[in-house]
């Protein structure tokens, strides 16, 4: 949901996502003999878990202090992190999303080839983070994304989830579920977070930007410019889950969207990945359980395939005391190789597992165990909204809404974007 992102004095709001940030410590200050270590990160939706396993590592790890602050699910992680740098309070650890945010930081990115992390990441995972040898970023996990659909809503509306393959069978689909609204108990069938840039603009773009670039993120990186060639597949996608959904779509937020409409099952079918599965646990564990599904987003010449892929990764700071840089690593290592911390990433973390030695039979919620089906059957695309020149997806996002407000034509959002692309490359 999405680029590498983890911090320290900013609280997120509960009603945000899954929680709020906090010191794991209990204090901000610490004893001559501790090393502290803060993070940064923007996947807000597993702040409390975190917090969890990292009072677990202190109980284990007394002479380490581990501060975690989350920033996300509204806010900017992206702005807030770089305030962070330019102030002069520096995370020792962070999250960065790929290569494009790997460059931005380079001059703060302690190699991290050293750690078992590395030596244990699946093949081609630290590719977008590697420069002249040097590993600057461990990943996070795997995601994946697409629509993901009440079964019981598609099961009474008589639509199997299978045979949608095309656009036109999606189309469909949605005028069956429109038409059933009453008697489904729906208020429409999406709900669209057109509020939300990076949507549209990072992993919507992505669906259809991906064959432009072979599907690697380095291609798109490295890319001069962009062509939209299947430009109207795009704005006819957005334009069918604008139709059908809750309104206003522009003033829709990711909160609302997940916890408001689906989980609360008053929508048949949102866009998103398995990254919502805690938010609708909390809400209603049966039917996160038991209720959900996810089928890919239709593109011509990609039918039945999922974009999958590293959303974030784990940086250290190289401006830290070689001790303090030692001890980040460890941290890291800790998470992916023991078995508290593995037990963590399946069960409490719903992570699918990016690195070698985790058992995947205990993959632990549904969607996840869809989507890691998809990537081992090889039925993915691409992530390549990670290698987008700067903040062009939000600029993208931002040109889609005023696409959906009317300000501006598709054929301009097309040649706007083009534009500010080739100006975000020079």
């Amino acid at each position: 949901m999405k680029a590498k992102k983890l911090v320290s004095s900013l609280l997120v709001s509960s009603a945000l996502l899954a929680g709020c940030s906090f010191s794991s410590g209990g204090s901000s200050s610490n004893s001559d003999d501790q090393i502290s270590i803060e993070i940064f990160q923007g996947k807000v939706e597993f702040n409390d878990q975190f917090e969890k396993l990292a009072k677990e590592y202190e109980k284990e790890h007394p002479d380490v202090n581990i501060k975690i602050t989350s920033v996300g699910g509204g806010s900017d992680y992206s702005g807030s992190l770089k305030t962070k740098f330019a102030s002069g309070d520096e995370p020792e650890i962070f999250s960065i999303a790929g290569p494009t945010e790997a460059a931005n930081y380079e001059k703060y990115l302690a190699d991290l080839s050293d750690t078992k992390a590395a030596e244990l990441a699946l093949d081609g995972t630290l590719d977008p983070v590697t420069k002249n040898g040097e590993v600057h970023g461990l990943p996070f996990n795997q995601e994946g994304y697409g629509f993901i659909y009440n079964k019981d809503i598609f099961k009474k509306a008589g639509i199997n989830p299978d045979d949608i393959l095309s656009y036109e069978d999606l189309k469909k689909a949605v005028e069956t579920l429109n038409s059933q609204k009453d008697k489904l108990g729906i208020d429409a069938v999406f709900a669209f977070p057109a509020k939300e840039k990076w949507v549209p603009g990072n992993h919507l773009s992505n669906v259809y930007l991906a064959s432009e670039f072979d599907q690697k993120v380095l291609t798109a990186f490295n890319a001069d410019k962009v062509s939209f060639t299947k430009g109207k597949e795009f704005q006819r996608m957005i334009d069918l889950q604008n139709k059908y959904s809750v309104k206003p779509t522009l003033s829709l937020d990711y909160s609302q969207q997940v916890e408001q409409y689906f989980s609360l099952q008053k929508v048949a079918i949102i866009q998103q990945g398995n990254w919502i599965y805690p938010s609708v646990q909390q809400m209603d564990p049966e039917f996160a359980k038991e209720g959900m599904g996810i089928m890919p987003i239709p593109v011509e010449g990609s039918e039945g395939k999922l974009p999958v892929g590293i959303p974030n990764y784990w940086a250290v700071n190289k401006d830290s005391s070689k001790e303090v840089i030692q001890a980040s690593k460890d941290f890291i290592d800790w998470i992916y190789t023991s078995d508290a911390g593995k037990k963590a990433v399946l069960e409490d973390f719903k992570f699918i597992p990016a690195y070698k030695g985790f058992d995947t039979d205990k993959i632990s919620d549904p969607l996840s165990r869809e989507i890691y089906q998809y990537a081992s059957d090889n039925k993915k695309t691409g992530w390549v909204f990670l290698g987008y020149p700067g903040t062009w997806g939000d600029y993208l996002g931002g040109n889609v809404q005023k696409y959906l407000s009317g300000e501006m034509t598709w054929s301009e959002l097309e040649k706007d974007s083009k534009s500010k692309w080739e100006d975000m490359r020079q």
